[in-house]
């Protein structure tokens, strides 16, 4: 029986979203497994076009459309719910938050994109792969920047990762919509000041992000009024990297404060 005086609360469900280039897959295993032994119930989708790994084109999809999906599950699971974005995820999760759906009880920006972050990632992509670049803007064909083992870790990953982790990850992989890519960079841009101020929200971040850096994560925290935490000596995936054990027991201690009414 609840105490007189006290109302009843329930936790609600994380839903991860997953980034370009990837699908449910990149949650599944050890990441999703150590948040679901911590008494959470954990969701993962894939977004329209993705969870086919290879070079494939996919559909001209659009931000848009991506979150469109995610409020599409938010309502399938019928509950309050976390959303948790990572990267391109992130910035779908950011236009979600714009939406306000009923059931959105919470938003993590793992490593997530931003309008001036994309910018910043043409410019490092025109400084260290210029023709690369500019054949998969030509080509409209974005697989061009992770067609390798070696370009996912440059984007992705640490440089010591072993060879064997690299290559299972790498072989998961799928193609991005360019519209997707064009709306983050200029058709879609964020309003952190239509998001409800009061959503608890968790920024999360690496200090050796070669995508979006820590400087970025950390003004993007700043705009929905709340502060990052960036971990040390971490990439851009910080689900599948050395010490992904640290960010899930970080995202769990975060999730025990989102509590709403049963």
């Amino acid at each position: 029986m609840q105490p007189k005086g006290q109302s009843a609360v329930q936790q609600p469900t994380l839903l991860l979203v997953h980034g370009a280039w990837h699908g449910a897959w990149c949650w599944e295993g050890e990441f999703s497994s150590r948040l679901r032994a911590q008494g959470y119930t954990v969701e993962t989708m894939d977004l329209p076009g993705h969870g086919q790994a290879g070079p494939q084109k996919i559909g001209w999809y659009s931000i848009g459309d991506y979150v469109d999906a995610i409020e599409a599950k938010l309502t399938s699971i019928g509950g309050p719910t976390v959303v948790l974005g990572h990267s391109m995820g992130g910035y779908a999760v950011q236009k979600l938050m714009e939406r306000r759906p009923p059931e959105l009880a919470g938003a993590v920006l793992l490593a997530a994109a931003t309008q001036r972050g994309v910018w910043g990632v043409v410019k490092h992509l025109l400084a260290t792969q210029p023709l690369n670049f500019l054949a998969a803007s030509l080509e409209r064909n974005l697989y061009r920047l992770v067609r390798s083992p070696e370009r996912s870790r440059q984007l992705f990953h640490l440089p010591d990762m072993p060879k064997e982790t690299l290559d299972k990850l790498w072989a998961q992989q799928g193609n991005e919509s360019f519209r997707a890519f064009m709306d983050m960079l200029v058709f879609a841009p964020i309003h952190p000041d239509k998001a409800d101020p009061g959503l608890p929200k968790l920024v999360l971040g690496g200090e050796l992000d070669a995508i979006f850096p820590a400087d970025v994560v950390t003004r993007n925290a700043a705009s929905y009024g709340t502060k990052a935490t960036i971990y040390s000596d971490m990439p851009h995936n910080l689900t599948q990297n050395t010490g992904w054990e640290k960010v899930a027991d970080d995202i769990a201690a975060w999730m025990k404060q989102v509590s709403v009414p049963a």
